[in-house]
């Protein structure tokens, strides 16, 4: 499902949202989560998930062209872990 997808999913089950009122509800959602992230917050959503952040150790690599070994510098990255009910959901 795209980002429009859901916008039209959303415009259809709630009656008197325009199209472009609930794209301005969907891209506030997301951006809240990417700003909360960003700042290093955890996003807990019930029943279905929470978003955090993890860090990765610095490693070293291979350059695919080459072989030449390269070190890989330690960075944040975002990680989703499913809640109970969509995991749930999911396996049905």
């Amino acid at each position: 499902m795209t980002k429009a997808e859901l916008v039209e999913t959303v415009v259809e089950s709630v009656n008197g949202l325009t199209k472009k009122q609930t794209e301005v509800i969907v891209n506030t959602i997301f951006e809240s989560i990417k700003d909360a992230l960003a700042k290093g917050d955890k996003v807990e959503l019930r029943g279905f998930g929470s978003f955090k952040i993890r860090q990765r150790r610095s490693r070293e690599g291979r350059n695919p062209k080459t072989g030449e070994m390269v070190e890989v510098p330690s960075k944040r990255v975002p990680f989703f872990k499913a809640g109970k009910e969509l995991k749930l959901r999911v396996d049905n």
